[in-house]
C-alpha cells in the first residue's frame, strides 16, 4: 500500500446498533475496493461496468454481508 489507509476504522468491529454495524460494514468493503484499486480515475471509469453487472452487484452484496458476519460475531450479535 503506498498510501496508508486504516481498514477497520477507529481500530474496533465495536458498534452500538446492528445498524451501525452495517454501516461500518459497508465502510471496510468499499475500503478493501480503494486499497485493491488506489487510482480513483480508474475506480470511477470501473463503477459504470459494475453498476450494470448483476453479478458484480451480488458479488458486493456477499462481501458488505461478510464483513457484518464478522463484526456481528464481534458484538455478540448485540445481546
Amino acid at each position: 500500500m503506498s498510501e496508508s489507509v486504516q481498514l477497520i476504522p477507529g481500530n474496533s468491529l465495536i458498534t452500538a446498533t446492528p445498524q451501525e454495524g452495517r454501516e461500518l460494514a459497508i465502510k471496510m468493503a468499499r475500503l478493501t475496493i480503494r486499497v485493491t484499486q488506489p487510482d480513483d480515475e480508474i475506480r470511477g471509469k470501473l463503477r459504470g461496468i459494475y453498476a450494470e453487472d448483476a453479478a458484480m452487484l451480488i458479488a458486493v452484496g456477499q462481501t458488505v454481508a461478510t464483513e457484518f458476519a464478522t463484526i456481528a460475531a464481534a458484538n455478540n450479535y448485540w445481546r
